[in-house]
């Protein structure tokens, strides 16, 4: 078969991207690895099949890099809003349906895409990490000179460790330095860092939310550029009104015979 398919990255979390609205496309696991894979396929840190929905304006199905379907992609549903805008569908608002529920999407002026994910209505602890669930689930945990920290190694034994080690988790390592963020990733799927994870940064922006109740922004720097998470605190376990906000670019396209 031969496949066609767009490459978009969203702050360096890249994905390949497979236009199915006409429903003829199946892939199995093993080709979705293999096409994600950096040396063998493509390269990317998963994959997006652009389906039809009856009540939505596009249906959003994710996979890992490993070829498993996924979770929510923040940065994924991202990138798939901007293919979506450069298809020259271009509503005001867009929504759409993926494996957590609907979403809601903007493009600013600017080209920012506007992500709507959803609300989180539990925050759990562990020593001194948090936990919660932004569309994925995630660990966040605070530590000092992230810039040189091994979050491979580290991020590795606790995704394996014997709480997560059958489901996964995503863990993310997190510095407030200057008034921003700074996170790191290893995810789950992919099973090493990547450059940017949008319901990692997201989960890491109100896990890191010690001010009053409200609504907040904080920005995020990553490897692989800055964002910026808005949302509404109403209180240490609830938080609504949760948008992932930045940049998604369309980088090539391509054919490839699977």
């Amino acid at each position: 078969m031969l496949l066609h398919f767009y490459k978009y990255q969203g702050t360096g979390n890249d994905f390949m991207i497979v236009d199915n609205r006409e429903g003829l496309i199946q892939l199995s696991n093993k080709q979705v690895a293999l096409l994600c894979d950096r040396h063998f396929g493509i390269g990317a840190d998963g994959l997006m099949l652009l389906n039809k929905h009856d009540s939505y304006d596009f249906e959003m199905v994710y996979y890992n890099a490993d070829g498993a379907p996924g979770t929510m992609c923040g940065n994924g549903g991202r990138c798939l809003t901007k293919f979506v805008f450069d298809q020259g569908i271009q509503p005001a608002t867009y929504t759409f349906i993926a494996s957590d529920g609907e979403h809601e999407a903007v493009i600013d002026a600017n080209g920012w895409v506007h992500l709507k994910m959803i609300d989180v209505n539990e925050v759990s602890y562990q020593n001194d990490a948090t936990l919660l669930n932004t569309g994925s689930p995630h660990y966040i945990k605070p530590v000092t000179q992230l810039a040189t920290f091994d979050v491979y190694a580290n991020g590795k034994i606790i995704r394996y460790n014997e709480t997560y080690n059958k489901v996964g988790i995503n863990v993310n390592f997190v510095e407030l330095k200057d008034n921003e963020l700074f996170v790191r990733t290893y995810e789950r799927g992919v099973e090493n860092e990547t450059f940017s994870c949008g319901t990692g940064v997201t989960a890491a922006a109100l896990a890191m939310c010690k001010v009053n109740v409200g609504k907040q922004e904080t920005k995020i720097r990553t490897l692989g550029g800055n964002l910026l998470i808005k949302f509404n605190k109403i209180d240490e376990q609830h938080f609504t009104d949760v948008w992932l906000c930045g940049p998604a670019s369309f980088v090539f396209e391509g054919q490839i015979t699977i």
